[in-house]
């Protein structure tokens, strides 16, 4: 599933991404774990996979496209 990077706080490598439907999702540093990602940018395009639904929706894991680490 694609995102927009909405929030990035470099203290905590955590933030928000906006999914297409307009849907704003948490994700925290454990979603970057394992991933070459030290930074995010407002707007930058990312793939994610969530888990929970509703109110408990979260990002699982978070990468850049031209940085799949998922596949390294």
């Amino acid at each position: 599933m694609q995102a927009t990077v909405r929030t990035f706080d470099p203290k905590t490598s955590s933030g928000t991404v906006l999914l297409d439907n307009g849907v704003e999702v948490p994700y925290d540093a454990a979603s970057l774990t394992g991933s070459a990602i030290r930074h995010l940018r407002q707007g930058q395009r990312v793939g994610v996979e969530l888990t929970g639904s509703g109110a408990t929706c979260r990002v699982a894991s978070l990468w850049i496209y031209t940085i799949d680490a998922r596949h390294i």
